[in-house]
């Protein structure tokens, strides 16, 4: 380990008892099922708040956290043989319901993470004129987006500089976003919102990987231009062109892609998350979406709404 991260960690360490974490507002969010008002239990919620709300865990976010290396070396831990027996603990920690995964046996913590569900385990809303959840996760979702800037939770967030692409950005002026956050605790697989083709192959952009936990994006919403992400342009008869995003995140190892071809169907495997949670970031352009109000009322009540994979967001006009 070179001199400066040594030299890093001390400070890291000690600032831990000098600047202790004082606590936080908890994260609040609506279950749609029964309309409740919750409140989410955060693995490392403890590290998170103190990583964002003090100026040595700032130092040690910008100076080592974000950092690629960090993620990869925890990512190589959860595939290795010994992570399993983190899983019981985490399970019954989380209330994991194992009875939905294809299997109950793994051969690591990553193994586990991105299992696969029963083919019956998410019910699908199969109205070719409905868009439904490509995860499993909690959802802001905003009906007006502008080329410039839109507001994501109090903050501007430019789409210019999220999709590097002049003519894309223009492109969805004045259209909506979903943001479909993965928390930890979440089913990782991801899958196609509707059926369509690929228009525009994966693009890659390099960045960092700051947490995108609401404790994270609350003091900076920017950092989904700053982290490592991934686009496809999609196209649907019903939707028109769509961006179809993933965003890593802290401690996520990988984003894999496992779909092969131009042709998919509505909650067809598009691929998946290793370990940590992530997002899903789905642009559509003006008048293609009409966004389900209780999504956008409690967005605009600052409060993400908990749903499943294949469970309606919206519907085309």
């Amino acid at each position: 380990m070179k001199k400066s991260r040594i030299i890093l960690l001390l400070v890291i360490i000690a600032g831990v008892f000098l600047y202790p974490y004082q606590g936080a507002d908890p994260i609040k969010y609506i279950d749609r099922a029964t309309g409740e008002q919750k409140i989410e239990k955060v693995p490392g919620e403890y590290w998170l708040n103190w990583l964002y709300n003090n100026p040595i865990g700032e130092l040690s976010l910008d100076g080592f956290v974000k950092r690629k290396a960090l993620s990869e070396w925890y990512g190589n831990k959860m595939d290795s043989s010994e992570s399993v027996d983190k899983i019981a603990d985490f399970v019954q920690g989380y209330g994991i319901d194992l009875s939905e995964a294809q299997k109950q046996e793994f051969t690591s913590f990553n193994d586990f993470f991105y299992r696969k569900l029963k083919s019956d385990a998410r019910k699908i809303d199969r109205d070719s004129t409905v868009l439904v959840s490509p995860a499993d996760g909690k959802v802001f979702a905003y009906s007006n987006i502008t080329n410039q800037d839109f507001i994501v939770k109090g903050y501007k967030f430019n789409l210019k500089e999220y999709l590097q692409d002049d003519e894309l950005a223009k492109q969805f002026e004045g259209g909506s976003l979903i943001i479909v956050r993965l928390c930890p605790t979440d089913y990782h697989r991801l899958h196609f919102p509707f059926d369509g083709t690929v228009k525009q192959e994966n693009k890659k952009i390099s960045g960092d990987l700051y947490s995108v936990s609401p404790i994270a994006i609350k003091h900076k919403v920017e950092l989904f231009c700053m982290n490592k992400r991934e686009y496809t342009l999609l196209n649907s008869e019903v939707f028109g062109d769509v961006v179809y995003s993933e965003v890593g995140a802290t401690m996520v190892g990988s984003i894999i892609q496992t779909h092969t071809g131009n042709t998919f169907n509505k909650a067809d495997e598009k691929g998946y998350f290793k370990f940590g949670g992530s997002t899903v970031i789905m642009l559509f352009e003006k008048g293609k979406l009409i966004v389900d109000k209780d999504l956008l009322d409690n967005t605009q009540s600052g409060l993400e709404t908990a749903v499943l994979m294949g469970e309606r967001l919206g519907q085309n006009k």
